[in-house]
């Protein structure tokens, strides 16, 4: 087992390494002047040279990766080109409103997906399973950000039931003190006692995390009615049906507890397709992580920003899929 992961850690490391040079490469290429940005558009030529000279752009492509790297490996991501500010500080304040997001879509998706794929495999080839395929394959399908706007469009234009977007309401924010503890809303609003930001936050991710969880209840209904039917078809499972055990026992507690091994693998990947999702959703629902600070980047040509967010994502997505490796390496079925 240390083996395998001592194998796949080195292989993240390489690809890390891989994205770094890509994304210097390409942020190197597009056609902006990353001092005039950094003094401004009023900026003389003499302060634009002297901008180009502390940012190090003066010096050759290779030197100026070299230092990149360095400040790379000792935790240093550079200063955003907008707000002069450095990117790690950026994205530790914009992170925690990206992981809270993420782990309500990922929760809604488990709860709808799981038992979805058992109704499916249950009801096989029958009207349930195929109205449960059809509603799998739709919500993969569908692009996030066209779904989010639907969402806005039914639940906040029309039925008027829901917040268009945002964390709070005007109201909670102008009279209410916000909690700043751990940077998640809803779990600050717990620990400090406020309940009246909690159900405000709440309303408030609703949106947004349906629209993140689309694509992964899809995925995880699928995963668990292939899962499941390959379980059914089992010697054991047939046994217990034959000894006059009840159908919830037999699927509860034999065939559901065997499939969970692909099926959190799958959740496990899909996090990391959730956070590339959430960039998107961020920016339509108006949320204060990751996806609205991407946006800002790539319109105002923040290349720095563009690249610690790029390198985060990709750590981010290794990690995940190195976690549903040993998830996978668990199983004592599989072979290493």
């Amino acid at each position: 087992m240390g083996r395998f992961i001592l194998k796949r850690l080195l292989l993240g490391i390489i690809i890390i390494i891989g994205v770094v040079i890509i994304t210097f490469a390409m942020t190197r290429m597009i056609p902006s002047d990353p001092a005039a940005q950094w003094v401004g558009g009023r900026a003389t030529p003499e302060q634009v040279e002297k901008a180009r000279v502390e940012l190090g752009l003066d010096k050759p492509l290779y030197t100026q990766f070299f230092i990149y790297v360095k400040d790379l490996v000792s935790g240093n991501l550079g200063y955003s080109l907008r707000t002069h500010r450095p990117i790690m500080s950026e994205l530790k304040s914009r992170v925690p409103a990206t992981i809270e997001l993420i782990f309500f879509s990922t929760v809604i998706s488990i709860l709808v997906g799981l038992p979805l794929g058992m109704l499916s495999a249950k009801r096989k080839n029958k009207t349930a399973d195929h109205l449960s395929r059809i509603f799998s394959i739709g919500f993969v399908s569908v692009p996030t950000f066209w779904l989010a706007l639907i969402l806005q469009l039914v639940f906040f234009r029309i039925l008027g039931i829901l917040p268009m977007g945002g964390q709070l309401s005007m109201e909670v924010k102008l009279f209410e003190q916000i909690p700043h503890i751990t940077g998640i809303l809803t779990l600050d609003s717990l620990i400090s006692g406020n309940y009246t930001i909690f159900k405000d936050a709440i309303i408030h991710l609703i949106l947004p995390s349906l629209a993140v969880a689309a694509y992964p209840i899809g995925l995880i209904t699928r995963m668990t009615r292939s899962a499941l039917l390959e379980i059914l078809n089992e010697d054991y499972i047939k046994a217990a049906k034959s000894y006059g055990l009840s159908d919830r026992l037999v699927y509860w507690s034999y065939a559901l507890k065997n499939s969970l091994g692909p099926t959190i693998t799958v959740v496990t990947l899909s996090l990391g397709y959730t956070l590339m999702n959430t960039f998107l959703v961020e920016s339509v629902f108006s949320w204060p992580g990751l996806g609205k600070y991407v946006a800002g980047s790539v319109t105002s040509l923040d290349y720095p920003a563009i690249m610690g967010i790029t390198i985060f994502a990709a750590v981010a997505y290794i990690l995940l899929n190195m976690i549903a490796d040993i998830i996978i390496a668990l199983d004592p079925r599989v072979r290493l």
